[in-house]
């Protein structure tokens, strides 16, 4: 099978490097047929203005003289209607057959030619028919008769006709192009689609085979598998063991619980034996000074020395079992994942606490630097984390500078990262991982507390499927960092394969 796979590995990389190269061609080559379409677009639009203001600016001469013809020989004013029209029109319509032929630098020299020939002929047109308008239609005819201004229209419209001529010609050309490049298009394309479904049929043909020969190792392995339940079942109850006697944790370290009930049997044998003197003053009998003076001393010193310290040794006891138990509901409490803003969990936390970190310092206080970062979690055990975290950099602040407190965050691809980084009086390497254990704490006991909760905190972040991990230096301060599941659902999955 790990020749089988690496070969289906070697070979599937091969094709989807093949596809990909494939593709990225059909991508480059339909990119640059698509520009050189667009490029021939452009020349056909260029051809076909040409042509249309070339025509345009035809009609128009042609309108202006039959205008001017029709009113010579009738008189009648009414014809000089298009003549009129074509003379509002001359100029726009010259700078548009000029513009159209911009880019047409052959045409430079004609173009010159033909403006020098178009303004002539209305020149002329409009002379004649001034001569008309003031009467003299026998002159202007005879002028006409000349010959003169049909010569120049004549060249006028070989002129237009060269120019429509070439414009045809690129216009063809140019359609021609496109054709052409539009069928490139679609051969590269159909092609392409070809390469890739061969390549996908080749793929799909590989993976069916090492689909079988998966299915053919999956029946033999599951034979193998027989033999093999017993030992699960052993493996499963030596677990089933080591989870028993982690729940039986809480019982084990009760032995703690012997010191101050080794206070309280000795402060009771004390208070039996300051009872002799009281029995014996009560009892009626006659007593000595001396007898009088131990009774009193018993009554006024001993009795309520012996059960102040049987009440703080009880007191004790009572804060380290509840600790125990505090601990060991942390494992039975059902968690419910559901999205959290880790940003505004920070910000919530921090504002809890904001009263015991200020101070009339400006930079003292809490920093919040974590980014927008959700993820899916327990939210009342980290909340607890990061809010026991909060306590005991506050409570094990340095006395001889302002607190200063910064939360950060961060993440990878599967887990989401918590910072809490104080200016305290630090923990010495040693006790970096022993301040993790419950009823143990560090440095001068200067401050109360039991020693549970850091304990308290791993239980609650390995049972969310992460852990904490503490760097610090004496004197200067500690940087406690929190790893947590992206997705704790995930990461339950993910455990359970």
């Amino acid at each position: 099978m790990g020749i089988l796979r690496s070969s289906f590995v070697r070979t599937t990389a091969l094709m989807l490097a093949a596809g990909i190269t494939v593709l990225i061609l059909i991508v480059a080559a339909s990119l640059w047929l698509t520009a050189r379409s667009q490029q021939h677009f452009g020349e056909v639009v260029t051809s076909r203005a040409i042509r249309s203001a070339t025509a345009d600016l035809l009609s128009l001469m042609q309108d202006a003289e039959t205008g001017q013809r029709g009113f010579l020989i009738t008189r009648d004013p009414v014809f000089l209607r298009p003549y009129r029209s074509a003379l509002a029109n001359f100029e726009q319509r010259v700078a548009a057959f000029r513009e159209s032929i911009a880019a047409e630098t052959e045409l430079a020299s004609l173009a010159t030619r033909l403006d020098e020939r178009l303004r002539r002929k209305m020149e002329e047109l409009r002379n004649r028919v001034a001569l008309g308008e003031s009467g003299r239609f026998e002159q202007a005819v005879a002028e006409v008769g000349t010959g003169s201004g049909m010569r120049l229209m004549d060249e006028i419209r070989a002129d237009l006709g060269e120019v429509l001529e070439r414009g045809e010609q690129s216009l063809n050309r140019a359609i021609a192009a496109q054709d052409a490049t539009t069928d490139q298009l679609q051969f590269v394309s159909i092609a392409g689609a070809i390469i890739i479904l061969g390549l996908a049929a080749a793929a799909a043909w590989l993976i069916s085979g090492y689909t079988r020969e998966l299915a053919y190792s999956r029946a033999e392995l599951e034979v193998l598998n027989t033999g093999l339940e017993q030992r699960v079942n052993e493996r499963t109850e030596a677990l089933t063991k080591a989870n028993e006697e982690i729940q039986r944790f809480a019982y084990i370290v009760t032995h703690d619980l012997r010191a101050p009930l080794v206070n309280i049997m000795g402060f009771t044998s004390e208070l039996e034996a300051s009872m002799k003197p009281v029995a014996t003053l009560l009892g009626g009998k006659e007593t000595s000074p001396h007898d009088r003076e131990e009774a009193r001393q018993a009554i006024e010193t001993d009795l309520p020395e012996a059960i102040g310290f049987i009440r703080s040794s009880t007191q004790k006891m009572d804060n380290l079992i509840n600790a125990i138990l505090k601990i060991s509901r942390v494992g039975t409490r059902t968690l419910k994942p559901e999205p959290i803003d880790l940003k505004a969990l920070a910000e919530a936390s921090a504002a809890a606490v904001h009263h015991q970190a200020s101070d009339d310092e400006g930079d003292a206080g809490i920093r919040i630097e974590v980014p927008r970062l959700e993820i899916v979690s327990d939210r009342l055990s980290v909340d607890q984390i990061l809010g026991n975290l909060l306590d005991n950099a506050i409570k094990y602040r340095a006395t001889d500078r302002p607190i200063r407190i910064a939360i950060r965050g961060r993440r990878d691809r599967h887990f989401a990262y918590l910072e809490v980084e104080d200016n305290g009086r630090g923990i010495a390497a040693s006790d970096t991982e022993r301040v993790f254990e419950l009823f143990r704490r560090s440095g001068p006991q200067t401050v109360a507390g039991e020693g549970i909760g850091l304990a308290h905190v791993r239980t609650l972040a390995r049972n969310l499927g992460g852990d904490i991990t503490l760097t610090s230096t004496l004197g200067s301060g500690s940087t406690f960092t929190v790893r947590l599941p992206i997705d704790f659902n995930e990461f339950k999955r993910r455990a359970a394969l």
